[in-house]
């Protein structure tokens, strides 16, 4: 145990630096790996949570005042109902902010999908205008307890009793309206009712959304939402982050692990004859594999319980998102499972890679067999040859020859070096994917920064009118939404009818054309995957009780909605409804022009007939996967030196038994170090290009499937620039050359008998 522990010791003062960014490369991944975790606990469990406390409805469906509701609770999937509560869409003001509501009449505080208080009281009768706020909806208002809202244009105010949480779908600034609970007295002109259904087979849920519309009749059925829709909703850019980050710790894993077999296999080929020495003197083959597997398995150790007590100290304190879901995690029930399966698993892993490699040191035989000595001169490929003939200067034409000599050796060099180059250019796709996002919105889906609704009064030609008069208005499209029920009946998508044939809304296409002619169409990602159709299908689609079929000739970018929207133009939609007149008109303003101060300017100008609110943006949203990708590209930077410096060394060593030769033949040892410089800028210049290479494709593979998968869809994939990546590569290559300097020095200014002693 001695001589293990002597052993082990001298190789980690020859090799400190290594040891070292293994280290810090394990508790990177660790890291990575623990925060993954977290977000995914995070993006589930809120919303699960309050589902649970809530007894949440699995459907709700919003029907007009007449639907006999009743008949619901008949249905053989229905367990329990709430309401019908009659409901009223308006808009609330607070503090110079304004956002679309839904009022809900609650006589009682119900059983089933039960609103959870988080401050104040629920509703009282002795208060006709007191309201409870959905906690999203109170958030953007910067409301609380005891504040007071306005209803623009009526003289009518609420005041605020309470905040809850919800299970159902929360607000969005011109997606989802955001919900208030009101006494009924307080919803004066309902304009619908909803009710909810808990299922007793949530899996049922197609099923019974399609039973109750064809019990109320589709006429009656305006929208149709459902839990998995707001479960999906809830865990959002959450999930996200965790895929992310769970799939470069992945990545980063598999390439930690590679460098340390690299590593040890070169080690071993570098003390072929102090392993047959230990041999010799009586170690066994088992305890010369403990010697580097117990060694690498505690960096490997040391890098996760580093990891693990730093996630668990501080990463409640990381700011923002990260921090919030690092502290929900940290109170779930499989916190303390996963803080200990996530690092076990990952230094499991490199012990496997340690252990594979190691076992080759128990394989050298205890009588060191002498290497063969061939001539340098004589292993010359014919393209050194002829470099040499054209008087290229010998240190390149060796130092190429030398990265390439032993193909399998150098190959697999080459490849371990390119995994993490590969995973560094995916996440330089990452990064300038969100950076369009922020600097080309247009090219996303969104080519207007703001959106307007105008009361009822205020004819189309005023309004749009009133919209352009502002210098930075570049355009105002007309158009309205409604909620359309799919064929089947068993859910609704958005139709909205933007822009008018002689001024068409200018979409983000990625599949197919504009919609001009009559009855044509573009639609979003997921309605497609909905609907199971494609480009070229007809769709038909109920509104009320009014058919629309419509012929989808593009595929949009459609960042809202998770993508199930499908548009055509305002014209289209008079052709059924000759008196429909615009709900909305969205805003494309001049460059430069910043969206909360033209939207302040129209509010001002419309004196309470506007309602303006900024598109939301998805960037938004990724804003902490920023912070992610520059985290990750210094783990794999890690791991990347880790190997390089690996091979480095073994280049060095390999060296060293051309040296005499070198010498004799007249190199001077500048030369002989440009050799060696030059054979690693080869090595990772050629990992470099393939990582580069495979990188930039499987980036826009993985970040297209992602827009997919969120009904956003393919085509919204950025890769860096060509400048950017000549950047990348010419660092990379440039590092590893300024690296190998010094040890090549070294070496090519040993004394000769200590050359003789190597190579003997």
């Amino acid at each position: 145990m001695r001589a293990t522990l002597r052993w082990a010791h001298s190789d980690l003062r020859t090799h400190r630096g290594e040891a070292l960014f293994l280290v810090l490369a394990t508790a990177g991944i660790v890291v990575s790996l623990l925060l993954a975790t977290a977000l995914f606990g995070y993006a589930t469990n809120p919303w699960q949570r309050v589902f649970t406390q809530a007894n949440g409805a699995h459907v709700w469906l919003h029907t007009s005042s007449s639907a006999d509701t009743g008949r619901l609770s008949s249905v053989g999937a229905v367990e329990s109902v709430a309401g019908p509560y009659p409901t009223a869409t308006t808009t609330v003001a607070a503090r110079g902010t304004r956002a679309s509501v839904e009022l809900r009449g609650t006589p009682e505080r119900p059983a089933v999908d039960r609103p959870l208080l988080t401050s104040g009281h629920w509703l009282d009768p002795a208060n006709p205008d007191g309201v409870v706020l959905e906690s999203r909806l109170a958030r953007a208002l910067l409301a609380a307890p005891g504040d007071t809202l306005t209803l623009p244009g009526t003289g009518r105010t609420l005041t605020v009793l309470g905040i809850a949480d919800s299970a159902e779908p929360r607000y969005r600034p011109g997606e989802q309206p955001g919900l208030v609970w009101a006494p009924p007295s307080a919803v004066r002109e309902p304009g619908g009712q909803v009710i909810g259904l808990r299922l007793t087979d949530p899996d049922e849920t197609d099923y019974a959304v399609q039973r109750a519309v064809t019990v109320l009749g589709a006429g009656a059925v305006d929208e149709v939402s459902t839990w998995k829709q707001a479960r999906a909703e809830a865990q959002g850019d959450n999930r996200l982050l965790g895929q992310v980050l769970g799939l470069f710790g992945l990545g980063a894993l598999v390439a930690a692990g590679l460098a340390v077999h690299g590593a040890i296999g070169t080690r071993i080929r570098g003390h072929l004859r102090d392993i047959s020495v230990l041999k010799a003197i009586g170690f066994t083959p088992g305890q010369v594999v403990r010697v580097f597997l117990i060694q690498h398995l505690a960096y490997a150790l040391l890098g996760a319980l580093a990891a693990a007590a730093l996630i668990q100290a501080l990463g409640s304190r990381i700011p923002g998102r990260l921090g919030d879901a690092v502290g929900v995690w940290q109170g779930l029930p499989g916190h303390t499972v996963a803080l200990l399966v996530v690092p076990v698993g990952a230094v499991l892993f490199i012990g496997a890679t340690t252990g594979l490699a190691a076992w080759r040191a128990g394989r050298v035989p205890p009588v060191p067999v002498p290497r063969p000595a061939a001539p340098l001169g004589g292993r010359l490929s014919g393209p050194a040859r002829r470099g040499l003939g054209l008087r290229v200067p010998p240190a390149l034409v060796l130092g190429w020859h030398r990265a390439f000599t032993g193909r399998r050796r150098s190959l697999a060099t080459v490849a371990r070096l390119a995994l993490p180059l590969l995973l560094i250019v995916v996440a330089m796709s990452a990064w300038t994917t969100i950076d369009r996002f922020d600097s080309r919105p247009e090219r996303i889906g969104l080519p207007t920064a703001l959106t307007a609704r105008a009361d009822s009064g205020l004819a189309e030609r005023d309004a749009r009118a009133l919209l352009e008069r502002d210098r930075q208005v570049a355009a105002a499209y007309p158009g309205v939404e409604v909620a359309a029920l799919v064929p089947g009946q068993t859910a609704t998508i958005a139709l909205r009818g933007l822009g008018t044939r002689a001024e068409p809304y200018p979409y983000a296409l990625a599949e197919g054309r504009a919609a001009q002619g009559r009855d044509e169409a573009v639609a979003g990602q997921g309605l497609l995957d909905l609907l199971d159709v494609k480009v070229g299908d007809w769709v038909r689609m109920t509104v009320g009780d009014q058919p629309q079929i419509l012929h989808i000739v593009g595929r949009s970018i459609e960042p809202e909605n998770a993508g199930r929207v499908i548009s055509t133009s305002l014209d289209t939609l008079r052709e059924n409804d000759p008196g429909l007149d615009p709900t909305l008109y969205e805003l494309r303003l001049r460059p430069g022009a910043d969206p909360q101060e033209v939207a302040d300017r129209l509010v001002t100008a419309g004196a309470g007939r506007l309602d303006v609110h900024a598109v939301p943006n998805p960037a938004d949203g990724l804003s902490p996967l920023r912070g992610v990708v520059v985290g990750l590209i210094a783990v794999l930077a890690l791991i990347g030196l880790i190997e390089l410096l690996t091979a480095i060394g073994g280049t060095v060593r390999e060296g060293e038994r051309d040296l005499l030769a070198l010498k004799a033949i007249g190199l001077s040892p500048r030369q002989i170090t440009a050799i060696t410089v030059t054979s690693t800028a080869c090595t990772a210049l050629a990992a470099v290009v393939i990582g580069t290479a495979l990188g930039t494709p499987l980036a826009h593979w993985l970040i297209d499937a992602q827009g997919r998968s969120s009904g956003i869809g393919a085509g919204i994939a950025q890769g860096p620039s060509a400048a950017l990546l000549l950047l990348y590569g010419a660092a990379a290559v440039t590092g590893a050359a300024a690296l190998a300097a010094v040890p090549a020095a070294r070496a090519a200014r040993r004394r000769l008998a200590d050359t003789l002693s190597a190579v003997a």
